[in-house]
């Protein structure tokens, strides 16, 4: 049996490393640094009629959502070397973003609770895609649910460490797939798209 690292896929082979449960609780990803949890049975792809509500309303984004979304863009046209096209959406970014009202209830176990209901939707929504056979769709579907997963593995560790996770350490975000690494320099490869370490942005807290 193998088990899928869901962070950056490293794939743990029974056959060659011994039994997955038996493992220690501790035991994090080798490549990424993800804990246990985050590994999956290889499992093989369920056939079937998965539908979805065509007729549903779309959902009337918020700022905080808009400012996401053209900063996504931004950086989709950096990529394609559009620089006009990166700027104005740059600069939408930052519209949205001083328009942005912060909730003084928000907690980092409530970004842990929704973080696991987005998990749970790409699961449905990746089955629904490979149904209609969108590449495209399931591609996003992919690169989303890992982002997630990097997310959500950041912020169960916070959980669990507390303060102490962040002392004398800094948080390095790959701007090209969104993988989180903590550490005093970022790493010399993302371990999930390999790009160098220059392609790393170091995050700064504050509003």
């Amino acid at each position: 049996m193998k088990y899928i690292c869901q962070v950056c896929g490293y794939v743990y082979d029974e056959e060659k490393e011994g039994p997955f449960s038996e493992l220690k609780d501790d035991f994090k990803c080798p490549l990424c640094g993800a804990p246990k949890s985050e590994f999956k049975k290889e499992e093989r792809p369920i056939k079937g009629d998965f539908s979805i509500d065509e007729e549903e309303e779309l959902t009337k984004l918020n700022f905080g959502q808009l400012a996401a979304v053209c900063s996504n863009l931004a950086r989709g046209c950096e990529k394609q070397y559009k620089e006009k096209e990166a700027s104005l959406f740059r600069e939408l970014s930052d519209y949205f973003t001083k328009r942005t009202s912060y909730k003084e209830d928000a907690t980092v176990e409530k970004v842990s609770s929704l973080l696991q209901d987005d998990i749970l939707n790409y699961s449905h929504l990746s089955k629904v895609c490979d149904y209609k056979k969108d590449r495209g769709a399931q591609r996003v579907c992919v690169w989303g649910e890992k982002v997630t997963r990097m997310l959500s593995s950041v912020v169960t560790r916070y959980l669990q460490e507390g303060e102490e996770m962040l002392k004398d350490e800094s948080i390095w975000l790959c701007t090209i797939c969104g993988f989180i690494y903590i550490g005093k320099n970022p790493p010399e490869l993302c371990p999930v798209c390999k790009v160098p370490s220059y392609k790393f942005e170091k995050v700064e807290g504050g509003r």
